[in-house]
């Protein structure tokens, strides 16, 4: 059964859910851009007979506090800090990476800073290649990294924070987006009503532009280290298509990649076939 439990870390408090047993292996699991640790619920359940799971909710991000902008430097080195200062104090010492779009930077600053903590990851539509940032999405993201003007903030605020962008992340390139609950996005819409916060997920994605430029660092972990890499992708997401998917193999030609039918939260459409490739995967 899931436990929802919330740690104090570097005076925030920050939201996890928490299942499974801790003496089996741990997944820490983390969410993506503009979703919470809710995005892993049903994972959470397919997979707690067989591992120990961990989804905390970032500063910022659903149920987890959201300090002031002024108070709080809301980057993905400050994101990366306090999901290590929280496995510190959950007495993680060994765990799997379950990645998904933000997830990738925060979690290869935890691999790179701490590689032997690492048993294994998991990448789901998580980037690490200049090729899985084409300018046919990334272009107005670009501008922003290379003009942080108020022009370029606002451009961006509308495009990924309004209502209509973030049912968008969860319906675009999917099978049937009937069967796509909307409990997600209206949860998000309803978080990110909460005054200063999307543009706290602004501050975020200009501060994404950070990221390109310690992929090669990645990229050197991954062939130093070779850890066990299961890549699971919805090869129909825009944001991150699978020309960024395709590249781990350059550097882990061991890991095995699956390209999925569905789009960026894979999980809300193929969460079984997910699961089964993890408990298979991580098992052995």
């Amino acid at each position: 059964m899931t436990q929802y439990r919330t740690l104090t870390i570097d005076g925030l408090d920050i939201f996890y859910r928490e299942a499974g047993d801790p003496s089996r292996p741990t997944l820490l699991l983390l969410h993506g851009f503009p979703a919470s640790s809710f995005m892993f619920r049903e994972l959470i359940d397919r997979l707690a007979a067989d591992f120990h799971l961990v989804a905390p909710d970032y500063p910022g991000f659903g149920y987890s506090a959201a300090p002031s902008r002024n108070g709080f430097a809301y980057s993905f080195d400050r994101l990366a800090d306090v999901t290590a200062a929280f496995t510190e104090k959950l007495g993680l010492k060994s765990y799997w990476l379950y990645m998904q779009d933000f997830g990738g930077p925060v979690g290869f600053r935890l691999a790179t800073r701490h590689p032997e903590r690492i048993r294994g990851l998991i990448v789901q539509n998580a980037n690490a290649y200049e090729e899985g940032l084409p300018d046919s999405f990334w272009a107005p993201a670009k501008a922003l990294w290379a003009d942080p003007s108020p022009e370029n903030f606002q451009r961006i605020r509308e495009a990924a924070t309004s209502d209509d962008a973030l049912a968008w992340n969860y319906t675009h390139g999917v099978r049937d987006a009937a069967a796509i609950s909307p409990d997600s996005w209206i949860l998000q819409q309803g978080l990110l009503a909460k005054p200063g916060t999307r543009d706290i997920m602004v501050d975020l994605l200009h501060d994404y532009g950070s990221n390109p430029p310690l992929y090669p660092a990645w990229q050197a972990y991954f062939r130093s280290h070779r850890p066990p890499t299961l890549i699971v992708w919805g090869q129909h997401d825009v944001i991150f298509p699978p020309v960024g998917a395709h590249p781990y193999l350059r550097d882990l030609p061991e890991a095995e990649l699956h390209l999925l039918d569905t789009g960026h939260f894979a999980l809300e459409e193929d969460g079984a076939v997910i699961a089964n490739h993890i408990r298979r995967f991580a098992s052995a």
